[in-house]
């Protein structure tokens, strides 16, 4: 492998695509699929909420295996699972709906854990941004596309293109899945994985011990509540905006995600150092985008849309910067181990969007559930502003 861009790089961001394309149809199809069943949003955001909250339980362990085993073993079974899950929202309800989360929140720790450390592993430092950049910008252009579809099949009231559509992707998914290759050799399972295992345990503590990782997981678990609370609410909040429309929105931000990716993939801080002003900014942009989609109930669609933009931008610089930090300064030993808590924390923050929101507009309403996110954003930047000092560790410190 040469290079983020060469073929075998690009065919794992293909495989990436097509994967989470299911997720983009599904994030519209069940709250519409819930509120016409007549489910509260604290329900709703239950069943979007294990998803992830599967997936952070999840991800340290992917991590471990993915050490023992290689990233190709693990994933050829995995897609198994997935494909399973697929069908399984073809077939049920929404008891069947909350199973099927799981078992695709399981997938989605160890899927998206070996890529990114297969990745990671492979590419030499100064392209490691890159490639972060562009796997995760992969993983958000389904979000593209997938929205609008998902209300064109709601609209239609005809669930066998929903079938015939998830059968579709785990059939690619499957068939891609497969063909992948990673020139990564597994750690020897039966000479270290004791060793391995006690370490794991060990690693939890960093996440209070280790100031980097504290500060990164912090940052990433109030911007992620943030994200989950548009992804799993946003459906439903539309129809309230007038000229509001959910599928537009989240094109609009997953379109946004994708260009500020790819147009600043090179641009994104792979130094080892932290950025102070950078992530202050970040951050701001994020308030400011919470808080638009929260003024739109007044304002119209106009700053409904703006916010989209604007938390596009957000999301699309904050994920793979603060990674691509912490494969710099944390210690080689554990890394993969420590990587996958702090993407855990990621998916925590998801789900929290959606099952802490969710009774917070029961209570009072969307629009004042995202300017608590705004209010949350903006919080954030002590955490953005304070360190030490601007330099990078020895990876096997």
């Amino acid at each position: 492998m040469r290079g983020a861009m060469s073929w075998p790089f690009l065919r794992l961001y293909i495989l990436t695509l097509l994967y989470f394309s299911a997720n983009s149809i599904l994030n519209v199809i069940i709250p519409l699929k819930g509120e016409s069943l007549g489910a509260a949003n604290t329900t709703i955001g239950i069943i979007m909420g294990a998803y992830l909250f599967t997936t952070m339980f999840f991800r340290p362990w992917a991590g471990h295996m993915i050490q023992w085993h290689g990233p190709i073993k693990v994933l050829r079974i995995i897609l198994i699972i997935n494909g399973v899950a697929l069908v399984l929202y073809t077939l049920t309800g929404l008891g069947g709906y909350f199973v099927a989360r799981v078992l695709q929140g399981v997938c989605t720790a160890f899927f998206s854990m070996a890529l990114q450390l297969g990745i990671i592993d492979a590419l030499p430092d100064k392209d490691r941004s890159q490639g972060i950049s562009m796997y995760s910008l992969c993983s958000y252009i389904p979000g593209i596309f997938g929205p609008l579809l998902a209300l064109g099949i709601w609209q239609a009231g005809d669930m066998n293109v929903f079938t015939g559509a998830m059968i579709t992707i785990a059939i690619l998914t499957g068939g891609v899945g497969y063909s992948a290759k990673m020139d990564i050799k597994a750690a020897d399972p039966v000479s270290n994985r004791k060793e391995q295992g006690a370490a794991m345990f060990k690693s939890y503590s960093q996440l209070v011990k280790n100031p980097d990782l504290l500060k990164c997981s912090v940052l990433m678990l109030a911007a992620s509540v943030v994200f989950g609370a548009v992804t799993t609410f946003i459906p439903l909040y539309a129809a309230q905006i007038k000229n509001g429309n959910a599928g537009i929105y989240l094109m609009l931000q997953a379109g946004t995600i994708v260009l500020t990716r790819f147009s600043l993939r090179k641009r994104i801080p792979s130094d080892g150092k932290w950025h102070s002003s950078y992530m202050i900014g970040i951050m701001l942009i994020l308030a400011t985008a919470a808080q638009s989609v929260s003024f739109a109930i007044v304002g119209g669609a106009i700053f409904f849309y703006v916010g989209a933009v604007l938390m596009g931008i957000a999301q699309a610089l904050l994920y793979p910067t603060l990674t691509t930090y912490l494969t710099f300064v944390l210690p080689q030993a554990n890394r993969n181990v420590l990587i996958g808590l702090f993407i855990a924390v990621a998916d925590l923050g998801v789900s929290l969007g959606g099952v802490i929101m969710g009774p917070v507009s029961d209570l009072s309403s969307y629009s004042f559930m995202y300017m608590i996110c705004s209010i949350l954003s903006v919080s954030m930047i002590i955490f953005a502003f304070g360190r030490r000092k601007n330099t990078r560790r020895p990876v096997n410190a």
